[in-house]
């Protein structure tokens, strides 16, 4: 278990700004230690019941959950905006994956079953049984779609959820509590505990009545909770960091490559663990491609994120901004650059560097922000030696004509994730999850409910 703090833990409520603006959005109380231990309490009470309910029952309930938040769509989504600095469609699809969400695995309640398995002398069958309380702790990049992922296969399991957003972005975390009241989920079966990380988060991690722990956010903080959940062989999921290659190879369609290249690493401002941030380019094209990505990096519209037009709005903090632009020192050779607003609002330009050396800080350091690298490679071998060094795992592109190359590299390339002439990476629908320091465990998916149960096996014996 890591050493307390040295420090008195943070107080008071907390305070939700406006990246673009600077703005006060809202005050939200903090959630304290006692009072974790108060909603796992309730937690527990609702779950039982829950749990008893048949499988229909369930389903139906989180299919109106799901009613709920597709009508207020809007109103989540202008939320986000406003809280994370997020662009409006991007907003928008967030809140949309909530609903999907939902239904999927509302969808899949009735088909969480178990097997009869063939021994002798009598019946041996399984079931799969819920923990109980599940504790989901959000990040401030995807607020939305990544709680989500945690409480709503866990809520289609039969478990009760507590929900921590992050501090910076818990709005719309309590207005889908709402909505689940709202749509008929029984009171106390999804809480929200908005709170420091260090108070309400550690509480719910420390909590002996919580049996599992879903965490998105960074591999320090990981790691603390890994150590953390040991003592009471909690069970964990964890969702970590990234420092993803898109890797070019010279037969593939450059332009398309290039074109796709900007927001694979821009989007969300560049807050995104898959950000595809070291672009690998095959030497003998490199400078061809370079020619046609630089232009394109530079011509992404950066601004006001509830303009339908913006591309990239503002990173999260002036505490990311600040650690953004640590990476951007006098000596970076910048090959490519945007524009960036002035004035009031944590705003970074896209921006494309080409470094000596691979190993540098900015080549090897996830940065969570607008700035990739882009380095040169010579054949298939060299290519996975600079995708895999790295201790994270995440995910990674792959642009190629030569579908046996594609398959080599796609088992070389150490990712949980890759894709193929294209950057996807994340459907509910398919495991989402990373290898190394990028994580523990898969979400999303066929199995996703399981991830969220414990299985039993039961021996009938039918000798006399």
């Amino acid at each position: 278990m890591s050493t307390p703090p040295t420090t008195a833990p943070p107080e008071g409520p907390l305070t939700v700004l406006n990246p673009a603006t600077e703005e006060v959005v809202a005050t939200v109380p903090a959630t304290t230690a006692a009072q974790v231990d108060a909603a796992v309490v309730r937690a527990a009470k609702a779950q039982s019941g829950w749990a008893a309910l048949a499988p229909g029952d369930r389903a139906r309930l989180l299919r109106r959950f799901a009613d709920a938040v597709d009508g207020a769509i809007d109103e989540l989504a202008a939320l986000e905006v406003r809280q994370a600095g997020h662009t409006l469609g991007n907003a928008r699809w967030e809140a949309g994956n909530v609903r999907d969400l939902l239904e999927y695995a509302a969808a899949g309640i009735e088909r969480l079953t178990g097997r009869q398995i063939p021994v002798a002398g009598g019946l041996n069958v399984t079931f799969h049984e819920p923990l109980g309380v599940v504790g989901v702790i959000a990040p401030w990049n995807f607020p939305m779609p990544i709680a989500a992922w945690g409480f709503a296969p866990a809520l289609a399991a039969g478990n009760a959820v507590l929900l921590k957003p992050a501090e910076t972005t818990p709005l719309t975390a309590l207005r889908l509590a709402e909505l689940a009241l709202a749509a008929g989920l029984p009171e106390g079966l999804f809480q929200v505990l908005p709170g420091h990380g260090t108070v309400a988060g550690r509480a719910l991690v420390d909590h002996p009545g919580v049996r599992k722990i879903v965490f998105t956010g960074s591999t320090a903080v990981g790691k603390e909770i890994m150590a953390r959940c040991a003592g009471q062989l909690k069970r964990i999921t964890l969702e970590l960091g990234g420092k993803s290659p898109n890797i070019v190879f010279a037969d593939a369609d450059l332009a398309r490559a290039a074109a796709a290249a900007p927001m694979s690493f821009l989007d969300n401002t560049g807050q995104d663990c898959c950000a595809r941030t070291r672009i690998l380019v095959q030497r003998e094209v490199y400078d061809d491609f370079l020619a046609l990505v630089a232009p394109a990096v530079a011509a992404v519209r950066v601004g006001d994120p509830a303009d339908p037009a913006t591309e990239m709005g503002p990173l999260i903090s002036a505490l990311q901004r600040d650690r953004v632009n640590a990476y951007l020192t006098p000596d970076q050779k910048v090959v490519a650059q945007g524009e960036a607003p002035s004035g009031p609002g944590f705003w970074c330009p896209p921006t494309l560097l080409a470094p000596e050396d691979p190993t540098s800080p900015a080549a090897v350091e996830e940065i969570f922000g607008p700035v990739a690298v882009i380095l040169p490679f010579t054949d298939e071998a060299d290519a996975l030696r600079l995708a895999n060094a790295t201790r994270y795992g995440l995910s990674g592109s792959l642009w190629t004509r030569d579908l046996g190359r594609a398959l080599r590299m796609a088992r070389g390339v150490n990712a949980g994730n890759l894709s193929v002439n294209s950057h996807s990476s994340v459907r509910y629908w398919t495991p989402f999850g990373g290898f190394g320091e990028s994580g523990l465990g898969r979400e999303l998916g066929p199995d996703a409910l399981a991830h969220f149960t414990e299985t039993k096996n039961v021996f009938f014996s039918t000798e006399e």
